[in-house]
């Protein structure tokens, strides 16, 4: 599958956990449960373990192992979830932007960042990049 397309696949299946980060992000800060920091990695959290299936079977249908694959998907995550809460902290408590509007650029990032190393890694199988 060219790149590109499963690029569009990856984007439309992740707005799935996407959503499930956003709610739990809005839900937590609005309710002051918690800030947005940890709000927005609690989020990620739920959000990943919903991307990951999503992922294995419609993105990369992957060969992949699952255990491989799952526990690379999750060390991707892990990455990724401390990216968000640096860039999190800093636009939200460094420079006090809205919370909401600091998780966009955010998601962008992660979202470009995590894509390229669960293609080249998480979802590979036989030496080649995920089919």
């Amino acid at each position: 599958m060219p790149n590109f397309k499963r690029f569009a696949i990856y984007v439309a299946v992740g707005a799935a956990g996407t959503t499930c980060q956003y709610a739990i992000l809005v839900g937590l800060v609005q309710t002051g449960l918690a800030r947005p920091v940890l709000a927005s990695s609690l989020g990620a959290c739920v959000g990943a373990v919903v991307n990951y299936g999503l992922n294995y079977r419609i993105t990369f249908n992957s060969h992949a192992g699952i255990a491989r694959s799952a526990s690379r998907f999750a060390l991707i995550s892990l990455a990724s979830l401390g990216l968000n809460a640096a860039l999190m902290h800093l636009m939200t408590v460094r420079f006090s932007f809205n919370y909401v509007l600091a998780q966009l650029p955010s998601t962008a990032l992660v979202l470009a960042l995590a894509y390229s190393a669960n293609l080249l890694w998480s979802f590979k199988s036989h030496g080649t990049a995920a089919n």
